[in-house]
């Protein structure tokens, strides 16, 4: 079940390959993701420090929130994975000019997981071409209902 979904990131980026990652939460966090104030528009991932990390997920905090807690909505939350995972990643993003998107965030088995891809910056002409794609796409069912 899909929190919240980064629409913009399938119209900035070819997104080549997709994963799910953990990620580190506060108490706090989690219970403003499941209220659902949680934004994903301009988050991006990172490398640094050996690990992979969500910059720029904008998480809005609780009314009810502690009063000893002082939340931070913007803060750098580390991803959890493989090491593996983590290895072959760096190649890609480092070697071959991929950049790392958040693409959604979603419980899996009670936990919230975050969906990251491997992207390549669409150039402004593609997001021009994808736009028509789209367009074609839906021109097509209004014809096809039309006809039956």
């Amino acid at each position: 079940m899909s929190i919240v979904d980064n629409r913009k990131a399938f119209h900035d980026y070819f997104i080549e390959e997709q994963l799910e990652a953990g990620l580190v939460l506060e108490g706090w966090e989690v219970k403003a993701i499941r209220a659902g104030r949680v934004q994903l528009k301009e988050s991006y991932v990172i490398y640094r420090d050996g690990a992979f990390y969500l910059f720029g997920c904008h998480i809005t905090p609780l009314q009810s929130a502690s009063t000893h807690v002082h939340p931070d909505p913007v803060r750098t939350r580390k991803l959890l994975l493989n090491q593996h995972e983590i290895n072959r990643l760096i190649g890609k993003v480092e070697r071959a000019g991929y950049t790392m998107v958040a693409l959604n965030l979603h419980y899996s088995k009670g936990n919230i997981k975050a969906d990251i891809g491997l992207a390549k910056g669409k150039k402004q002409h593609d997001k021009r071409e994808s736009e028509k794609d789209r367009e074609w796409q839906r021109e097509k069912q209004r014809l096809m209902r039309g006809k039956v």
